[in-house]
């Protein structure tokens, strides 16, 4: 067809992308539609602004229903109401980013992650003391107040990585040599140089490797997730594919509600919406089960204690065994 055609609002007899047969206004192969032109800045702009507020639509749905119905979401899309909503794979994908990022770039005290060095030692390698406020002088600046809290903070991280005992660095870079010396020369080698490390870099090496594998390992457990889901309910009579979907909505709105605790500015007097966010954050997914499997409350909670102490167990080797492949690489 030549591209003259394109220019008129007539259906061709095929369609112009899969070539099948057509009759109506859209291609029942492909979907496309039977009458193609060249869009006008008015169309294309109706086109744009159309595909946006349906996109918010479905966010703002899902949003509701994750936030405040918990389970609903879920039953959903069991029940084939999905074009409504936000994919749950996609839903999940985006809260977890957002949670890192805010996790990484936020600040907060909470994440106990600093881009700050570490003071120089002091007696017996602890950290060197900070200025005191003595009676009667001058207070403090805020940015002087600010500066205090960011050497304790330091204080802290020195406190975590120091030496509890003389030698015993050498003592685990010597054992962690050995173990992976007959299985991986290279890694040995990596593990070496990491031992060999200031302390600072060593910090920075490990926090630059959780950031980067972690989310993936995360994400990689949810499969395990919804198979605790499947022993646990065994009987139930539901695949193990709505067990993977409950995974992903429940530890969606974990990284959301994680997220909105983590964006409460400090300094504000919002305690009572952090514990607010925490007690939701831990009762959510006991209410999620009982809407969605059913069963009485001691059963769900019984299963619940069951399901976090696995899925805990689970999460935290696969993030330690995650930092650990990227400081070896």
């Amino acid at each position: 067809m030549n591209t003259e055609a394109l220019d008129h609002h007539v259906a061709p007899a095929n369609c112009l992308n899969c070539g099948a047969a057509v009759s109506g206004h859209f291609c029942h192969e492909c979907g496309q539609e039977t009458v193609v032109h060249v869009a006008s800045t008015r169309e294309f702009m109706h086109e744009f602004i159309g595909h946006y507020v349906a996109l918010e639509g479905k966010l703002w749905k899902s949003l509701g229903l994750l936030l405040f119905r918990p389970g609903r979401l879920t039953l959903e899309y069991i029940k084939g109401r999905r074009v409504r909503y936000v994919q749950p794979l996609r839903l999940y994908l985006t809260f977890s980013l957002i949670f890192f990022a805010v996790m990484k770039y936020g600040g907060h005290d909470n994440v106990q992650l600093d881009e700050t060095k570490l003071p120089k030692a002091g007696v017996a390698g602890k950290p060197a003391a900070t200025a005191t406020h003595a009676p009667g002088a001058a207070k403090p600046k805020s940015a002087d107040v600010a500066g205090m809290v960011h050497e304790d903070r330091r204080g802290e991280i020195a406190e975590l990585i120091h030496e509890d005992k003389p030698g015993e660095t050498n003592d685990v870079k010597t054992w962690v040599h050995e173990q992976l010396a007959p299985i991986n020369s290279h890694a040995a080698h990596k593990a070496d140089a990491f031992f060999d490390m200031p302390s600072q870099e060593k910090w920075d090496t490990g926090k630059a490797a959780f950031f980067s594998y972690a989310p993936y390992a995360i994400f990689f457990m949810m499969p395990f997730f919804a198979l605790y889901l499947k022993v646990l309910y065994l009987g139930s009579g539901k695949r193990y594919g709505e067990h993977l979907l409950f995974a992903l909505h429940t530890n969606g709105f974990a990284f959301l509600a994680m997220t909105l605790a983590m964006s409460i500015p400090d300094g504000m007097h919002l305690g009572l919406l952090t514990f607010v966010l925490q007690v939701w954050l831990l009762i959510y997914t006991p209410i999620a089960m009982r809407h969605v499997y059913g069963g009485g409350r001691i059963l769900t909670g019984l299963r619940w204690i069951v399901l976090m102490m696995f899925h805990l167990i689970t999460i935290s080797l696969a993030v330690a065994a995650a930092v650990l492949f990227g400081i070896m690489h």
